[in-house]
């Protein structure tokens, strides 16, 4: 018991208030207890008040859907008796049950499942007639009433008229004349709910009740209510059953407020708690405060005695590792009290009884002797703070020690005067920081090192390894603030001709060599303070700012053409390559930088186009030029997309009898804004672009597509004729694609312009030409006589027909000379079995002339312009040429059969 009772002391000596806790806690369980057991009291009070208050909602609900059925059921029951009743008998009896108290909305009667009574008939007319049998979702419960015999409630329903409501079904059983019952069929009547919840006040219930009524399905069971809210069914509610006959509702109520509703007199009672707690904790609470505070006072006297302790042990501590010996001088004796670590620090033996001035100075330098003396001894006569270091020589001069020294004089309580400080080696600091003098000389000596590094390698970044000159990087450096006040500012784009060739036969070393003669040329004829570029390959860009006078950049382009076009050797070859210039001059002040990089390219290109080796000037001319080009090429690439481009064609005629021989397939383009447009109008851009393949594929399509219309409508068209480009025939996908399209062998023939080269080492064209013949497709030279190929080409190439250019064609009505060359170019594909086709015939006087010199085809104007499918097709049938013919040579050709 004694130890019991002295645990307990000291726990209320370490917790005062220990005791005043459990009293809390005593008071504040028993006011719980008996708070939360009033309130279950006054909850299960207020639920039996709640369960009287719903059975008469209950009884009522019961009561008005009841009474509606038996007012029915009364209807029913005449109609038993009267089977063939009709309308108007329907309505005055119908009229007496709506004129009571009742919430039916409306009544029909539907003998043999077919709706024939109704009332009221305004509204209702299009139900008249209505065969239950047929309407899917009402059947179920229809059926239900014949197979039971039984009313059967349905609902609540969505009414088709709009709200909701009860659907009540009666059977209706006639007695034949043999005295059996028959089913005569059903009568509906619809309870209106909204009439309802008025009549029996759910919607403004005298009772302060939240009311949910749900149908008892399992739906039902988790809370899902017709009528009010679900989270009713889930508060615990008071719930009862509304017996509607087959048909069941649950009803459940709460209380507006909810059932944690507090009882009438609890604050009362949780005052008077309070008052009784508050009686038996104060004292209580006192003698506490007064036990905690003797408690403070005891523990501030220990914490401040282990304070002094701990710091005590803290400054032994700090001084021990630190090192520092500590010193105090007696100025009037010379007196001097050394501690051990003192004594260490000076190699004085550590029996020495004491210690004076004279034994530190013996230890000083030589060199800091003066020094260390003049600042001790103003210390100690000013009074100022003593700073100091010094070097001690140890062992006869073996040892030197690098000591820093602080004190400060002041008076003792009687009066002597005295200096107190402390010593410590610094030696290893001194000599760390002779290491960082030396280490910081070293980073001094490498980072002049890596800035002359750096310095080589911006240059490098910033110039062409071979010739020395900036480079591209450079060049937009400078491009970015050069002239960008709007000053005068001139840019010449240079492109070196023949480079390429020279590369290719010489090698690069030599090319090597005309950049670097390049770039001496160019130094050598520019102003110190223009800038030279080399931006890549054979390109330099040259940028000044001298003013445009006197021709000034003409003159200096003539001198830098001809100066490139002088020969160099090498090797012993003497190599040539000329230059081609654009030059872009700042036209007006916002003009910006890279705009005058681009116009100088634009330049350049435009002096390439007309010859090269010479110079050309940016204009605005030039400008719009490359405008409508990009224009017309993004036009041309949103045509392909949008199917714009399509097939005419211009017909071909056997040079004896005049009949169509064939049809030649050009492309247009059916613009939408400029209309039709010539091949001239694009094929150029086209090719710049690759799609020129594209174009041959879609207007192969359409002429193959047209030439089997046209042979549907029995014009005998013998063979249709496409051009074909040059890039489409490099195509390795080519052979696929025109062996996809199912042509008939000898019906389709592809123009080949004389200017593409039949090389016999380009094996992918070769290749593609003599697989393309083994699908049955005929092959002909256009534009002959304008290129270059050769008669070893045709032998190789053996093609079906050649087509006579229309520059030779023109002139032979008038020129012998030209005349005897087309005879020639005839007798060649005769001797070769090859066809000849004269196109560009503009006369019948030509056609005529050129059957005599024993051309096979004709293709002119003085026959037919290119024309689209249809207007080609009607041409074809009206046959106005033989006419046309017969008048300007007065004579008619042989037609065929």
């Amino acid at each position: 018991m004694a130890g019991a009772g002295g645990s307990w002391g000291r726990r209320i000596a370490s917790f005062p208030y220990l005791p005043a806790v459990i009293m809390l806690a005593v008071v504040v369980l028993a006011g719980i207890l008996a708070d939360t057991q009033k309130q279950k009291i006054a909850e299960e009070n207020l639920r039996s008040q709640v369960t009287e208050q719903l059975s008469v909602v209950r009884s009522r609900i019961e009561g008005k859907i009841n009474g509606n059925v038996q007012l029915v059921l009364g209807l029913v029951a005449v109609l038993e008796t009267e089977p063939d009743m009709q309308q108007a008998r329907f309505e005055a009896l119908a009229t007496r049950i709506f004129h009571n108290d009742s919430q039916i909305r409306h009544i029909a009667a539907a003998r043999d499942f077919v709706i024939n009574l109704i009332y009221p008939l305004k509204g209702n007319e299009k139900v008249m007639g209505l065969d239950y049998r047929n309407q899917m979702s009402q059947w179920d419960g229809v059926a239900r009433v014949r197979d039971t015999g039984k009313i059967v409630i349905a609902g609540p329903l969505d009414l088709v008229q709009g709200g909701k409501g009860l659907i009540v079904r009666y059977p209706v059983e006639t007695r034949s004349d043999a005295g059996k019952d028959r089913f005569w069929g059903i009568v509906s009547s619809v309870i209106d709910l909204e009439w309802l919840y008025r009549d029996t006040r759910l919607r403004d219930s005298e009772f302060p009740l939240r009311i949910a009524i749900a149908n008892n399905t399992p739906e039902g069971l988790y809370g899902i209510p017709f009528f009010g809210e679900g989270d009713v069914f889930r508060s615990k509610p008071v719930e009862m059953a509304v017996n509607l006959g087959q048909e069941k509702w649950r009803i459940a109520a709460i209380p507006d407020q909810g059932w944690e509703q507090p009882y009438p007199d609890r604050w009362l009672s949780r005052l008077l708690t309070v008052a009784i707690g508050a009686l038996v904790l104060l004292p209580m609470i006192r003698a506490g405060r007064l036990t905690a505070e003797r408690q403070r006072n005891i523990a501030d006297l220990e914490r401040r005695k282990e304070e002094l302790r701990v710091l005590s042990q803290r400054l032994e501590i700090a001084v021990s590792s630190s090192r520092i010996g500590i010193w105090e001088c007696d100025v009037a004796t010379g007196l001097m009290h050394w501690d051990e670590r003192m004594r260490e620090l000076y190699g004085l033996p550590m029996d020495k009884e004491t210690c004076t001035y004279e034994d530190w100075a013996s230890r000083l330098h030589p060199e800091d002797v003066e020094e260390a003396m003049g600042r001790f001894n103003k210390s100690m006569f000013s009074g100022a703070t003593y700073e100091n270091r010094f070097r001690v020589l140890l062992r006869g001069g073996e040892e030197i020690r690098h000591v820093r020294a602080i004190g400060r004089a002041y008076h003792s309580t009687t009066g002597e005067l005295k200096v107190v400080g402390v010593n410590w080696n610094v030696s290893e600091d001194v000599r760390l920081q002779e290491e960082l003098r030396e280490a910081k000389q070293r980073a001094e000596r490498q980072n002049a090192e890596l800035e002359q590094a750096r310095l080589l390698m911006e240059y490098n970044s910033l110039h062409d390894a071979l010739t020395k000159l900036p480079n591209r990087r450079y060049l937009d450096q400078v491009m970015a603030g050069k002239g960008e006040g709007g000053g005068a500012l001139t840019v010449l784009h240079i492109d070196l001709d023949r480079f390429k060739e020279i590369n290719d036969t010489l090698g690069h070393a030599a090319g090597d060599e005309i950049l670097k003669n390049t770039a001496r040329m160019l130094r050598a004829n520019l102003r110190p303070e223009d800038f030279v570029a080399r931006i890549g390959g054979d390109e330099f860009v040259i940028v000044s700012e001298a003013p445009e006078t006197g021709q000034y950049y003409q003159r200096l382009a003539g001198r830098i053409i001809e100066a490139l076009a002088q020969p160099i050797l090498f090797e012993g070859h003497e190599c040539r390559a000329g230059a081609s210039i654009g030059i872009a001059t700042r036209a007006n002040p916002g003009e910006r930088n890279d705009e005058l990089l681009i116009n100088a390219d634009i330049a350049l290109y435009e002096a390439k186009r007309r010859g090269r080796n010479r110079c050309e000037f940016f204009t605005d001319t030039l400008r719009s030029s490359v405008i409508h080009t990009k224009q017309t090429a993004d036009e041309i690439l949103r045509g392909l997309e949008g199917n714009e481009f399509i097939a005419w064609y211009q017909p071909q005629f056997d040079a004896h009898t005049l009949e169509i021989s064939g049809v030649e397939a050009l492309v247009r383009w059916d613009h939408p804004t400029r209309g039709i447009l010539p091949p001239a109008a694009f094929l150029k851009i086209a090719e710049n672009l690759n799609t020129v393949g594209a174009l041959d594929q879609i207007v192969l399509e359409q002429a193959l597509l047209h030439f089997h219309q046209w042979a549907a409508r029995d014009l005998g068209i013998p063979k249709i004729s496409v051009n074909i480009s040059a890039q489409r025939l490099h195509n390795p996908d080519l052979y696929e694609r025109v062996a996809s399209l199912g042509v008939r062998p000898g019906t389709v023939c592809f123009e080949l312009l004389e200017s593409i080269s039949f090389d016999e080492h380009d094996e992918a064209l070769i290749g593609n030409i003599h697989r393309l013949k083994e699908l049955g497709i005929d092959f002909e030279i256009d534009d002959f006589g304008t290129g270059h190929a050769s008669i070893i080409s045709l032998l190789k190439l053996t093609p079906r027909r050649l087509k006579i250019d229309r520059q030779l064609i023109g002139p032979i009505l008038t020129s012998s000379t030209e005349r005897q060359l087309v005879e020639s170019i005839i007798d060649i594909g005769k001797a070769c079995d090859i066809e000849i086709v004269a196109e560009g015939v503009e006369t019948m006087a030509h056609a005529a002339m050129l059957r005599d010199l024993g051309c096979n085809h004709l293709q002119g104007y003085a026959f037919a312009r290119p024309m689209s499918s249809q207007d080609f097709l009607d041409y074809a049938r009206k046959r106005e040429w033989f006419d046309a013919f017969a008048r300007a040579t007065g004579e008619r050709p042989r037609q065929s059969a």
